[in-house]
């Protein structure tokens, strides 16, 4: 079966049985979100955070401190995404296939909007998805920007790319910008360094994909922009996802347009 036309059960399952992909392009039409579980203590100053960086870090959905599932996610945190990132005291401290042992009962999840849902909405109105043709990764970078920063978290925006021909670029706005809950417009267009990005080859997270004569990179805030806080800020313990290796939750795409 194409892994579009999978549901999330079907999919949660087969993660859960040990595939290990990027997520994007994966059950059509179904939600998919960033994972970043903190400490009860931070759960707080990580939705202050949130509520100061909206288009970076829209929150979903949370769970109870200790809960492996969530209101909009029937499944298990722990073993139903294809790939997960573990950070102790401000470092990435391992990549996982599932965090059961690693779990704790104090990790409240968070649920973070994904630009892949509406990367769907792209394709109908003819804006080509580069690291869908390919098969790849979407490319993600940290930028210079800062985030507006709490009490205990800072840290660098994050971005994904995506390079749109430039008769396309005002359509690609128009469409993204219906989907203010999974990051909305892009936050930049055209030169990259103008955010502190010095070679789309080499993304900070997912895969480089090719930028062709006459399109111009397109940058939306990422869901990545948590764990760059994590990181940042000396978190003494969190789990997110694998960048790009979502969690596919019970939730259709259209839940989150605007028209």
């Amino acid at each position: 079966m194409d892994v579009a036309d999978l549901s999330p059960a079907q999919a949660r399952e087969r993660f859960r049985a040990g595939e290990r992909v990027p997520t994007a392009g994966w059950c059509r039409g179904w939600t998919q979100a960033n994972l970043i579980a903190v400490p009860k203590r931070l759960r707080y100053e990580l939705l202050l955070f949130a509520h100061r960086n909206p288009q970076a870090c829209p929150v979903l959905d949370v769970g109870e401190p200790g809960a492996w599932s969530t209101r909009l996610f029937s499944g298990d945190l722990r073993t139903d995404l294809p790939g997960y990132r573990l950070y102790r005291d401000g470092r990435a401290a391992a990549d996982l296939d599932e965090v059961v042992a690693e779990w704790r009962a104090d990790l409240v999840p968070f649920l973070i909007g994904c630009s892949f849902t509406f990367e769907r909405a792209l394709l109908a109105a003819g804006v080509p998805v580069r690291h869908l043709e390919t098969g790849r990764n979407v490319p993600m970078y940290v930028t210079d920007i800062p985030c507006e920063s709490t009490g205990s978290l800072s840290g660098p925006l994050v971005v994904s790319m995506r390079p749109v021909p430039g008769d396309l670029v005002e359509r690609a706005v128009e469409v993204s910008g219906r989907y203010p809950m999974v990051h909305g417009a892009p936050v930049h267009t055209g030169d990259p360094s103008a955010i502190g990005i010095r070679d789309l080859a080499r993304p900070d997270y997912g895969d480089p994909v090719e930028v062709r004569e006459g399109e111009v990179p397109l940058f939306w805030a990422c869901g990545v922009t948590p764990q760059a806080a994590v990181l940042a800020s000396g978190v003494e313990f969190a789990i997110g996802h694998l960048p790009g290796h979502m969690a596919i939750m019970d939730v259709r795409d259209e839940c989150y347009q605007v028209t």
